[in-house]
């Protein structure tokens, strides 16, 4: 779809749900800690936490998980049956394959605390695979990949979600989708975007429990000044309607530099109920969530 299509499109759907939407008018703070034991040695897990392109921290995975995200994101590409990490493809290694930086560590950890990622966090961790090309022949070998994780994934079989201790969700390359729908057993969801909730583009929550979209695109503030009204009520539309529909949000291209405008955006965010806050900057995120939590951005 084109741009402005796409555009139009997007703006008409939030014009569809201004006033038809009741949001409070500051969204209540949930407790990010996740009912984490208080012997536990290491950081409250932060269940709005989203590792933006992770795997390009000194330590994928592993630094995201000591600051307490719950969400990390890993890039692919099929290269002669394998699936290498990477945002682009000059950058390809043969040795960071999405077994050796994800699914193999994660599985160690889930092991050594009892079914869990985080210890005394039930929540799963979201494990985001963004395709960067070949969505169908990829998608087939990551299904191939997952089933021999399956025992600690979040899986989807014959109609009905069983909850595990992570949950893959697809994104990228859209033509990922079309395999996606046609299995009865499935051992990672959908990422969807606006215009998937549109009603002539219908999809049940088990299969895509997450939309996703450009900040960019959809809003003009950067977090100079105070949100324009009408954009702040657009994104709490946005965000009712989705879950109403049981999927949660989230937004990339917000501002990402550290500073007054980050800060003023990712308030906005909290305040209308985004589920995941995306960045490049785990230690930034980490300090705003858990001052959040405390009550310093009241």
């Amino acid at each position: 779809m084109p741009l402005t299509t796409r555009r139009r499109a997007v703006a008409t759907f939030a014009a569809a749900l201004a006033g038809g939407v009741a949001v409070p008018a500051q969204a209540a703070r949930a407790d990010e800690a996740g009912g984490q034991d208080a012997h536990h040695l290491g950081p409250r897990p932060l269940r709005r936490a989203h590792a933006h392109n992770d795997y390009l921290h000194p330590r994928p995975l592993l630094d995201a998980l000591s600051h307490g995200f719950t969400s990390v994101e890993a890039d692919i590409f099929l290269v002669d049956g394998r699936l290498l990490v990477a945002h682009d493809p000059v950058d390809l290694d043969p040795a960071r394959t999405l077994e050796a930086l994800y699914l193999d560590p994660l599985l160690a950890r889930v092991r050594a605390n009892h079914g869990q990622v985080h210890r005394g966090h039930r929540r799963p961790l979201q494990l985001l695979v963004d395709i960067k090309a070949d969505g169908v022949a990829a998608y087939l070998e990551l299904h191939r990949v997952l089933h021999r994780y399956r025992g600690m994934l979040t899986t989807f079989a014959h109609g009905k979600v069983r909850t595990g201790a992570v949950t893959p969700v697809i994104s990228g390359d859209r033509f990922a989708r079309v395999p996606m729908e046609e299995q009865r057993v499935r051992y990672a969801f959908y990422d969807g975007r606006l215009l998937d909730m549109l009603p002539a583009t219908p999809a049940a929550a088990s299969f895509m429990p997450l939309i996703s979209d450009n900040w960019s695109n959809n809003f003009t503030w950067r977090g100079v000044g105070p949100i324009p009204a009408a954009e702040r009520e657009k994104l709490r539309g946005i965000v009712a309607v989705a879950h109403q529909r049981g999927r949660r949000v989230r937004f990339w291209a917000t501002p990402d530099l550290p500073g007054p405008e980050r800060d003023a955006v990712w308030h906005e965010l909290l305040a209308a109920g985004v589920d995941h806050i995306n960045t490049d900057d785990l230690a930034g995120l980490e300090t705003f969530l858990r001052g959040y939590d405390l009550g310093a951005g009241r």
